[in-house]
């Protein structure tokens, strides 16, 4: 019986994931360090690139508000709904650099 409860206790032990696997598998077991973009990355680029050929103005302005909320939403979405730790901190760095580059152009 003991027996059974230290080979059990070991397999328990072989089964917990490494630093490596936390920080690069989701829960497949897959490796992901980049997906297929969600929508709020897609808009957030595509409103991006429209920035640079609209002239300065309202409609700049509204662009600009536009692409901000989108890139800071996925930001929010990868950093709290990341499938690894990797897609956690590209979230919190995405986060941090469009809030500091907002505030820097203000």
């Amino acid at each position: 019986m003991s027996s059974q409860l230290s080979n059990d206790a070991q397999n328990i032990k072989a089964k917990e994931p490494t630093l490596f696997d936390r920080t690069f598998r989701d829960s497949e077991g897959n490796i992901v360090i980049a997906q297929i973009p969600n929508l709020p990355l897609l808009i957030g680029l595509a409103v991006t690139i429209v920035q640079f050929i609209l002239p300065s103005g309202k409609l700049q302005v509204g662009a600009d508000l536009i692409a901000f909320g989108a890139l800071f939403t996925w930001a929010w979405q990868e950093l709290f709904e990341g499938v690894n730790y990797f897609r956690r901190a590209l979230g919190l760095i995405v986060l941090v650099g469009i809030v500091t580059l907002k505030l820097r152009l203000y």
